[in-house]
């Protein structure tokens, strides 16, 4: 085995991106907008999403930011707003959105565990609603340890969740691998000395995340035969 530890991002990489939150977005404008055409499209362009087809574009900040990042869009093209509230609201609101995972997340991730594999989530999302994706598919009790970018250790590219998580796990980080969806997750991930593993269930091509991946898989399910390959 090349790992003793496995750090998962969640959006992107756990739950397909697209069908999560591409929806979810699109009636959390609504919302704000309150019926107004105006306002829904200011929206829209501070959070870089297409209103008519109700996608993320690529280029999107939200996609690998936090849920401060997400606020503090929603609060710029709503004058006035109090961005703490907004927060709240975002956060709560993302905590229902129905997760998809990219595959039978319970069989999978016992069968990691099966092999002595410490395993752990670090998304840029909030603990909050981190654990209630997980709770919602059944396995938040799989994972040794959920981090979001409010539990205390900061938020990707930064290095220090990862390096949180090798070390409450007893781990080196060069026998953790750090698996994402973003060119957040892998910068971190090398900044932390670990492995590093895209995967393409969120919205970053393989051009854009191989110079920052050991390995490209379309999902995670590859990664099993890779450790022991």
């Amino acid at each position: 085995m090349r790992a003793d530890g496995i750090l998962f991002d969640k959006d992107g990489t756990l739950i397909d991106f697209a069908g999560t939150w591409n929806a979810w977005a699109g009636q959390m404008i609504a919302d704000f907008a309150e019926g107004d055409i105006e306002t829904a499209n200011r929206i829209a362009d501070a959070l870089a999403y297409d209103l008519a087809n109700r996608t993320f574009l690529p280029h999107s900040a939200i996609i690998a930011g936090t849920n401060r990042d997400a606020a503090e869009a929603v609060a710029s093209a709503l004058p006035g707003s109090d961005v703490s509230a907004l927060e709240i609201v975002l956060m709560e609101s993302a905590a229902k959105a129905p997760p998809m995972p990219v595959l039978r997340l319970g069989d999978y991730l016992a069968g990691l565990s099966a092999q002595g594999l410490r395993l752990g989530v670090m998304t840029n999302d909030t603990e909050f609603a981190a654990r209630a994706h997980l709770r919602t598919i059944g396995v938040e009790q799989d994972f040794d340890l959920i981090l979001g970018f409010d539990s205390g250790y900061g938020a990707k590219p930064d290095p220090d969740p990862l390096l949180a998580f090798a070390d409450r796990m007893g781990l080196e980080p060069a026998r953790v691998v750090m698996v994402g969806d973003s060119t957040h997750d892998l910068i971190a991930g090398r900044a932390a000395g670990m492995q590093t593993v895209a995967v393409l269930t969120g919205m970053a091509g393989a051009d854009e995340l191989a110079p920052f991946a050991d390995v490209v898989f379309p999902d995670i399910g590859h990664i099993p035969d890779w450790l022991s390959a």
